[in-house]
């Protein structure tokens, strides 16, 4: 198992435990976290936003350049912002520790 810790606006911090060739995405919504991913993946749009802890984000695949214009929209991106939806775990990334940004909102909890 693969060991992500989410760490929310509020200080919070939720562990989760992901297999190898789960999205950042899925997890972060299994674990019941304000990851819209109004797109279901498709990199649509930004709702499912985070910021990648500056030691984990060398360790990812480099984002694709529709990547890097959709994190153009998203409210509160840093340069260390990823789309959940695009980071696929395996063993390299037990321990990722990733940031929900003040911003994020699930309206589909609502």
């Amino acid at each position: 198992m693969i060991r992500v810790c989410f760490q929310m606006a509020d200080g919070q911090s939720v562990e989760a435990q992901a297999a190898a060739g789960d999205s950042l995405l899925t997890v972060g919504q299994a674990a019941g976290l304000p990851l819209e991913g109004t797109c279901e993946g498709q990199m649509a749009c930004s709702t499912c936003h985070v910021i990648v802890d500056p030691d984990w984000f060398t360790k990812l695949t480099q984002a694709s350049e529709d990547e890097e214009d959709m994190i153009d929209l998203a409210a509160g991106a840093t340069r260390y912002s990823r789309l959940s939806c695009q980071i696929t775990l395996d063993e390299n990334l037990d321990g990722l520790t990733v940031r929900l940004p003040v911003e994020s909102h699930n309206m589909q909890g609502r």
